[in-house]
């Protein structure tokens, strides 16, 4: 199957501002404030903030199609300034809150953009990086609407003119690492990111005001694929109210359920809101859909949820290469060829447009049920790695396929499993923990001679990282020391939440660590 064509010519930004509800002065966005008040802003809001935003950009005369790296704490104004990102023409480069100074680096370094944008308090050191690196203008942004970057942008005009750009743009660079610690730019581009939206707009049966409307909660960070494309998209394509909330706290979000029709999160999120008491029937009876994604969702917590609210929860599966590639069903009505069942343990059928199949290790396809190497195609798969020409050929078919890299199967009805991952990826609470960028770190630690990370199953998160370090000669690093050590270098969801000290790793014939004894060994350490 060859990738489909992609939308017509357009702005990202356009399409998404076509769609904003007729009436600009109906709320757009209830926002819960980290101050516990509510903000309300309008559509006439998005629309005349962005504007203003991007004629702030406009005027500092940036090449077209600059990187804007931004680092800032979730708010309705860092989602207006990725609106102006787009609306101006630029490229938008979301990095993670959580990142420290090496990591913040290498991103501004590798991505080279003309305008960081970091919180008030991380000014010094964010400056300091990014002047270094050559970046021309550096904002900051707080999250209670201070910062440099409102205070310039309130001086501009509130209308613009989306810059004119092709399906075929590049809209957003997401950063994802590799199995070497170096991570990847996945450029996204403005095609990609609107046939996604317009195909899942459809697919999940957004309503139409007509039709009653949607509200939806969103509850995630805005850094990712998840957050940042198919929810704010989701809801901005159809021009539906958004209840946001600052971070997941789970008796907020169950508060918010009876005004809200469509909930989206991790599998640590739901079983967090399982342990709420308020999680009724009574409190999800408006509800339409509950979805999740970016880790796998245990089976039990699928049960425990329909047992608990009546609800089935909708699995699907994308990745930042990607956007989504695979879904349960939404309708019942037989209009997807009558698979209308939404199984547990699977992420579903690929989604209209979306070529998936699976092939052994010489790229042959297999039969139904059978596990091998998933590879897909479609309108939503990437462009490339940011200036990696030679990993972006390694990671295509000659055919043009992509290789996701994960291991899985899809049976004679077409439901798609995932069953492992061939880079040894852990996902945990959500978030990419590559083992070999956390063991370049610990192995530059004193006293540690070499060290090795394997993902173990975890009620909580999914799946967590423990890390298992052989001592140096006349040494003795203690396990926890060492990850008050890494919790100083690493964001903290990559940090293991074990560290123990073994004699030496096991290894087969050819010297290679065999990570599959390792998982067996630690995979009780949190589930027992």
């Amino acid at each position: 199957m060859p990738n489909a064509p992609l939308p017509p010519s357009q702005n990202l930004f356009a399409a998404l501002r076509a769609a904003f509800a007729a009436d600009l002065d109906a709320v757009a966005i209830e926002a819960a404030t980290p101050q516990g008040a509510w903000l309300h802003y309008t559509w006439r809001d998005l629309d005349c903030a962005s504007a203003r935003m991007a004629n702030l950009l406009d005027s500092l005369q940036l090449p077209a199609g600059s990187r804007i790296a931004v680092q800032v704490e979730k708010s309705v104004e860092a989602l207006i300034l990725y609106l102006a990102t787009l609306r101006a023409g630029h490229v938008y480069l979301p990095l993670n809150t959580a990142y420290k100074s090496a990591e913040i680096e290498y991103f501004i370094g590798n991505g080279e953009p003309a305008v960081v944008v970091c919180t008030p308090g991380n000014f010094g050191w964010v400056s300091r990086i990014a002047f270094a690196a050559g970046t021309s203008h550096v904002f900051t942004l707080g999250d209670d609407r201070s910062g440099s970057l409102l205070e310039r942008a309130v001086h501009f005009g509130d209308t613009h003119q989306p810059a004119a750009r092709a399906a075929g743009d590049v809209a957003a660079i997401l950063y994802t690492s590799g199995t070497t610690g170096r991570s990847k730019g996945a450029m996204l581009t403005h095609g990609n990111l609107l046939s996604n939206a317009l195909m899942l707009q459809d697919y999940w049966g957004w309503r139409t005001p007509e039709e009653g409307g949607d509200v939806l909660i969103h509850a995630l960070p805005i850094f990712h694929v998840h957050g940042l494309f198919v929810a704010i998209h989701g809801a901005l394509i159809n021009g539906s109210k958004m209840i946001w909330l600052p971070r997941f706290e789970p008796r907020a979000v169950v508060q918010a359920l009876p005004r809200a029709t469509v909930f989206m999160g991790v599998p640590t999120l739901y079983v967090r809101l399982l342990a709420e008491a308020g999680l009724t029937r009574e409190a999800v009876r408006h509800m339409r859909l509950f979805i999740s994604g970016s880790a796998p969702l245990l089976i039990e917590t699928f049960r425990l949820w329909q047992e608990r609210t009546g609800h089935t929860i909708l699995e699907r599966y994308g990745m930042s290469e990607t956007i989504m590639l695979t879904s349960n069903p939404y309708r019942a009505d037989g209009r997807f060829e009558g698979r209308n069942e939404r199984r547990g343990g699977t992420v579903g059928f690929p989604l209209p447009g979306v070529g998936l199949r699976v092939v052994d290790e010489q790229g042959a396809p297999l039969p139904s049920g059978e596990t091998g190497h998933i590879q897909v195609c479609g309108a939503g798969v990437f462009k490339g790695y940011w200036r990696m020409p030679e990993k972006t050929a390694e990671e295509f078919t000659a055919d043009g396929w992509f290789r996701t890299g994960d291991v899985g199967l899809q049976d004679a009805q077409g439901y798609v499993a995932i069953v492992g991952r061939s880079k040894d990826l852990i996902i945990s609470g959500g978030y990419n923990v590559y083992p070999a960028e956390v063991e370049a770190v610990l192995n530059e630690l004193p006293g540690v001679a070499e060290s090795a990370v394997v993902g173990v199953p975890h009620p909580d998160f999914g799946e967590v990282g423990v890390a298992v370090v052989v001592p140096r000669p006349g040494t003795q690093p203690q396990g926890e020391a060492l990850l008050d050590a890494l919790k100083a270098r690493l964001a903290g969801y990559k940090v293991p939440k074990r560290c123990t000290v073994a004699p030496e790793l096991p290894r087969n014939a050819m010297g290679k660590v065999q990570k599959n004894l390792l998982r067996e060994q630690y995979k009780g350490l949190f589930t027992a």
